[in-house]
């Protein structure tokens, strides 16, 4: 059986309700022959998620055929163990991992990260993870790995939506709703269940420009 697999973040990782990744979606978006093997973990940059050994398992099993999608970038700008530099780590660790699919015959996909929900008045927002998602399109290009440019698509997609609409996609908890929360929540990086399936259908819309990673997904009239 086929397998897509992938490695990341909060952003895309399975998750506890209410918060979920777009990883935890997208197996409605392939076809039915096609396995989804969700690794990413909250909190993990590039660094730590190789480092704590959460990549072993694609390493152990990934084979000929596979498709591989990384993304990372929330965390790898945290300044502590985690971090890595646009210039030079960041890239190395993506690399590492694209490098290991290519080894045992699959195909890699770089993913920018998702942005953050940050409006500033008048319907702008700003501009997160800094060099990052830049990183991710240059190590692309210059190694002709596929890209889905999720940095550049959600952050059109709040644009579009305005910022009333784009906070539904998001985790948002009144007081006493939640007993991890009892203060209530605001979140603005982790997505609730249809943002998550929101995200993941701009992953998807990505995916079926490639036609190594379009073969993976149902035909979009089902």
């Amino acid at each position: 059986m086929p397998t897509i697999w992938i490695i990341g973040d909060s952003t895309v990782d399975d998750n506890k309700p209410p918060f979920r990744g777009w990883g935890w979606a997208l197996p409605r978006y392939v076809r039915e022959d096609v396995k989804v093997r969700n690794l990413a973990l909250s909190g993990r940059s590039s660094r730590s998620f190789r480092v704590e050994g959460l990549f072993e398992p694609a390493e152990k099993e990934m084979a000929a055929g596979d498709l591989l999608l990384i993304q990372f970038g929330h965390n790898d700008e945290k300044d502590d163990e985690r971090h890595t530099d646009p210039d030079t780590t960041y890239p190395e660790e993506l690399w590492r991992y694209c490098s290991a699919a290519l080894e045992r015959g699959a195909q890699p996909v770089l993913l920018t990260s998702v942005s953050r929900r940050f409006f500033v008045g008048g319907g702008s927002m700003l501009y997160t993870h800094g060099e990052y998602p830049g990183a991710v399109r240059k190590l692309a290009a210059e190694k002709g790995v596929p890209l889905c440019d999720l940095k550049k698509d959600s952050r059109e997609l709040y644009l579009q939506l305005g910022e009333e609409k784009t906070a539904e996609l998001f985790v948002r908890l009144k007081p006493g709703e939640n007993p991890d929360f009892p203060d209530g929540h605001d979140d603005k990086t982790h997505f609730n269940a249809y943002g998550a399936d929101q995200i993941c259908r701009l992953v998807v819309r990505e995916m079926r420009e490639y036609p190594v990673c379009a073969a993976f997904l149902k035909d979009e009239n089902e």
